[in-house]
């Protein structure tokens, strides 16, 4: 009974010692996206770049600086849903997007800030 006990206390070291082993080695790991974004400096500048879900925080670095944060992020969002890009920085650097530079209100003003 001893030694059963003993060879199963073994057994659940080693088990234990096994995942904490591979727990550790996931952490460490990068995902796709992220080896995707550290490879592409203009991942999400440049039209069609970004997933959806990547719109509202691109959009609220983009936002930062405004004191009209919740109409920028009303447009941002919807030119980002349509172009797929946000540009860097706070302001400017629409040349990279295409899209989001060129769609235009109705008097010819920019669409997307």
């Amino acid at each position: 009974m001893a030694r059963k006990l003993s060879l199963l206390l073994v057994f659940v070291a080693f088990l234990l010692a096994f995942l904490t082993e591979n727990q550790a080695f996931k952490v460490g790991q990068t995902t796709p996206l992220q080896k995707l974004q550290s490879n592409h400096p203009m991942y999400g500048a440049t039209q069609g770049s970004l997933r959806p879900q990547e719109c509202t925080p691109r959009c609220n670095n983009r936002c930062s600086a405004t004191s009209h944060k919740k109409p920028c992020m009303f447009f941002c969002q919807k030119c980002c849903s349509k172009c797929l890009c946000v540009p860097p920085g706070t302001y400017g650097n629409k040349q990279v997007c295409p899209c989001y530079n060129n769609w235009k209100t109705k008097q010819g003003g920019p669409k997307c800030p």
